[in-house]
């Protein structure tokens, strides 16, 4: 029995699914409308304009056949009688739609195109600051390789979206439209053979966008599955290497690739049917035109110059159609994109900001547990019952087998998980009440898994106070014998930690970590299995500069190791999240209890 969180955690595990049930599809879409309506509600102003450039423009455009029946209906007739007027007229006619169109659609590009960005940009930016803002309970259930493709493939495909394809789909929707409706003021009968033609054409889109809806959802879920499996597989490369997993890796991943194969090529295949179908449809609609207007040219029921015109409307009404139906294959794309990054922005932190919180800028560093229940899940008490009372000022060692609760209670004193029932406080403050700032001040949890970021030694060790002067970042790492190693890398405290000549060791980066931690100087310190990345010289270090600069805060020490623990003023022995046994170190080993038994244990394995 682990004390962590359960992995399947429900709704996590949903948005990985690509056999949702209807009423799930439609929750779902509807969270990704909300999302774009909030997205795209602050550029309302700009996108206004830009569908008057848009409309100007393709009206521009759609004038091109009018333009040119009138020339030859009228302007050639005109101009065998010495009148040169009316072809001249349709000439200039021609050039400045033309010349309108394309001026317009310039301006319609750049407008969208910074729309496009500012949405990205706000998309980008949201989800980078919600993730960072859910509580410990999400990131220990949703994958970091999961998190990585919602900011990396999820949001690509919403940006080559933005970036072409919407310019696309209005572009496209107006001229067809604009182009129909040319073409019924032109001649209503070829209007009706161009309506007649929209049956199939409707029959055809629908039957694609039922099957590609499913299809894309598949797509996205299966490169999901390749950057977690990539992602992981990366992060643990060490464990991979130690124990030789290399061919079932491959396997799993080709596996992987195989199943993102697989799904795009039934996309593929089903584009197989549906472009030449487009094509089929238009080339029958303009054969029908041709066809029907020349008898009536024959008859005399229809001028030349407008059955040209007719015949170019029906021909340019089905061009867009392509770029729609490469459009429709982007959007299916970033439309199952959007409710991965949606579902994501719908998480709400499992631990929750006061909505009036208490200030409490000077913290002494009492902390009480009052009748505490937890677990991560309801049918897995971690903490059945459990009361305790630290001292301010005070040093305890928590010490018991794995899955005993140890780690539970640090994360519960830190606020990373609230309990279910009962309270814990901070000089008699309820942590769900205390203000965040003066939390995260009061209360500094060091971890056995000591991350550095990019950037200098210097640069990591002020994350525990970013304002901190030079001179306080070198205190801080004397005082946890960090400045020696330090001083001896190639540029001492600006020395790039991710460089070559900057790599430290495990042990090393624990160090650091001290000082970050005593730099920021909190009331509550909580070492959680801390050392065991030390080896025995440098453990001997930090326990030298902790008798000192835990003298006058209260610490919490998890440690495996029993020579960690001799520095406490009292030991907590835990089993199945109680406390069974409560004293100093040496009252309990002279005693006959369960610590006794493990310091005889760990005496016996010096000697």
């Amino acid at each position: 029995m682990t004390d962590q969180p359960d992995q399947s955690v429900e709704g996590v595990e949903g948005e990985e699914r690509d056999d949702l049930s209807k009423a799930e599809s439609r929750q779902i879409r509807a969270r990704s409308v909300r999302l774009l309506g909030s997205l795209v509600h602050p550029m309302r102003g700009k996108l206004a304009l830009a569908v008057v450039v848009v409309v100007i423009s393709t009206i521009s455009q759609v004038a091109g056949p009018s333009i040119i029946a009138y020339g030859i209906d009228t302007g050639l007739p005109a101009l065998l009688a010495q009148d040169w007027m009316p072809v001249a007229l349709a000439g200039l006619a021609y050039l400045l739609a033309g010349v309108t169109g394309a001026l317009l659609i310039a301006w319609f590009t750049i407008l969208s195109a910074r729309i496009s960005q500012a949405i990205l940009f706000d998309l980008r930016r949201r989800v980078f600051l919600h993730t960072q803002r859910l509580s410990l309970e999400f990131h220990e259930s949703y994958t970091s390789g999961r998190i990585i493709s919602r900011q990396t493939s999820d949001l690509d495909a919403i940006r080559e979206l933005l970036d072409s394809g919407i310019n696309q789909l209005v572009q496209g929707v107006l001229y067809m439209l604009f182009t129909a409706i040319a073409l019924f003021l032109l001649d209503v009968e070829s209007g009706f053979i161009l309506l007649a033609s929209l049956v199939p054409l409707l029959v055809l889109t629908r039957w694609f966008q039922l099957r590609s809806q499913r299809l894309y959802r598949r797509t996205r879920v299966a490169s999901a599955r390749l950057i977690v499996q990539f992602v992981e597989t990366m992060t643990g490369i060490r464990a991979v290497k130690a124990f030789r997993t290399e061919k079932r890796n491959e396997d799993e991943f080709g596996e992987l690739v195989e199943q993102y194969r697989e799904s795009n090529a039934k996309v593929i295949r089903l584009f197989g049917v549906y472009d030449p179908g487009l094509v089929l449809i238009g080339n029958v609609a303009v054969a029908v035109v041709l066809l029907v207007g020349g008898f009536r040219v024959i008859d005399g029921g229809l001028e030349i110059g407008v059955l040209l015109a007719a015949v170019l409307y029906t021909r340019r009404f089905f061009d867009p159609m392509e770029d729609m139906a490469m459009f429709y294959n982007g959007y299916q794309s970033a439309t199952a994109a959007l409710e991965k990054i949606s579902g994501v922005l719908e998480e709400r932190p499992s631990v929750a900001d006061p909505e009036k919180p208490v200030d409490l800028w000077h913290s002494a560093g009492h902390v009480a547990f009052e009748g505490v229940e937890f677990g991560y899940t309801a049918d897995r008490p971690i903490l059945p019952h459990f009361d305790l009372d630290i001292p301010a000022g005070q040093t305890i060692a928590l010490v018991g087998s794995t899955g005993a609760g140890k780690t539970t209670l640090a994360k519960l004193i830190s606020r990373f998980y609230d309990p279910s029932a009962g309270r814990v406080t901070l000089d008699g403050i309820d942590l769900r009440e205390l203000h965040p700032k003066d939390l995260r001040r009061a209360i500094v949890m060091v971890t056995q898994e000591a991350y550095l970021f990019s950037g200098t030694v210097a640069d990591n060790i002020a994350i525990g106070k970013p304002d901190a002067s030079r001179d306080e970042i070198i205190a801080a790492a004397r005082a946890v014998g960090a400045a020696g190693f330090i001083e001896g890398l190639p540029n001492g405290y600006e020395t790039d930690v991710n460089k070559r000549g900057g790599r430290v060791s495990a042990g090393q980066r624990q160090l650091i970590s001290f000082a970050r931690a005593f730099l920021a100087d909190p009331a509550v310190l909580i070492l959680d299995e801390a050392t065991a990345s030390l080896d025995i010289p440098s453990e001997r270090l930090v326990q030298d500069a902790l008798q000192t600069l835990l003298a006058d805060r209260t610490a919490v020490i998890i440690a495996h190791r029993l020579s960690t623990v001799s520095i406490a003023d009292r030991v907590l022995v835990m089993e199945r999240g109680r406390i069974v046994e409560d004293g100093t170190p040496e009252e309990l080993i002279a005693g006959d209890g369960r610590f006794s038994q493990l310091h005889a244990s760990w005496r016996s394995s010096l000697v």
